[in-house]
């Protein structure tokens, strides 16, 4: 049986409640569906928990320009971004490739008594017919393993509009740079700051100053 965790993030005068997973312990994969998608039991409850970099991601689209703008989340996770830019009436969809990722989302869009947001399971491998392009496409700690770097930058090129904006938030991966001279071979331009309001973060910020938001223009 799984163990749950309750817990409110504070946006200015917006709170978003999450139902999340307790802790990294966590595990059910019944008839082993993840296994079968390639996730390990080790790697299974990382989409249930909230991390430094998704909060900074949501942090960073509680304030950004979304006036008619169709936005897509990769490897949404909890999907705490996609909930904060529904907060603002966004135009939001949310993928993840995790089997249980939907019905936690499902679960805090109720907590939360906003209308539905469209999430559509995908790898960033396959052509998926369901997904439309967008005029901004974020993403929070999707450069975690090598392989992700080109396989992320062509899917987020196949589902970019043809001026769009890309927002990764990244902890200071060594691969955001292999990412980055992809993006840029494809025809984006491209710029990195550090993320400096650790402040308002509530999970742990330990390597607090190796926070990056990496922004992508074409």
């Amino acid at each position: 049986m799984l163990r749950f965790k309750y817990q409110t993030i504070e946006f200015d005068k917006t709170d978003i409640h999450l139902r999340t997973l307790r802790d990294r312990q966590q595990y059910l994969d019944k008839e082993d569906v993840a296994a079968k998608l390639g996730i390990s039991s080790a790697n299974w409850s990382l989409f249930g928990v909230v991390w430094a970099c998704e909060e900074i991601l949501a942090h960073i689209m509680f304030k950004h320009d979304i006036q008619e703008k169709k936005i897509l989340e990769v490897g949404c996770g909890i999907a705490l971004a996609s909930l904060v830019l529904k907060s603002r009436h966004a135009n939001i969809t949310a993928t993840d490739y995790h089997p249980e990722a939907h019905n936690f989302l499902l679960e805090n869009i109720k907590l939360n008594q906003c209308s539905q947001i469209p999430f559509v399971r995908t790898n960033w491998i396959e052509k998926n017919q369901d997904l439309d392009k967008f005029d901004i496409i974020i993403g929070s700690d999707v450069l975690y393993e090598a392989n992700n770097a080109i396989l992320l930058a062509e899917f987020i090129n196949l589902h970019a509009k043809p001026h769009c904006k890309i927002i990764i938030v990244d902890p200071g991966r060594k691969f955001h740079s292999k990412f980055s001279q992809h993006m840029t071979s494809l025809g984006y331009s491209y710029s990195k700051d550090k993320y400096k309001n650790i402040e308002n973060i509530t999970q742990s910020a330990r390597g607090a100053n190796n926070f990056i938001v990496l922004s992508y223009h074409r």
